[in-house]
């Protein structure tokens, strides 16, 4: 359990480090507006809960197989 919770916290440091980085360049450095960085940021929320959700399963069926 501590292995997962370990890699839940380090998935989601890279992740959230890199999705607030494309955040500030869609909303400082571009002329869209305010909304697509929040459409961007709840598009991310998904993303990475299914990306997350992917992953926890992968590791299961490699782990039962071993």
């Amino acid at each position: 359990m501590f292995k997962s919770f370990l890699f839940f916290s380090i998935f989601r440091a890279f992740y959230g480090a890199g999705i607030l980085i494309v955040t500030w360049f869609l909303a400082t450095e571009t002329e869209n507006p305010l909304w697509v960085s929040v459409l961007f940021l709840l598009a991310s929320m998904i993303f990475s809960r299914l990306l997350f959700r992917f992953i926890k399963r992968f590791r299961k069926d490699t782990d039962e197989s071993n």
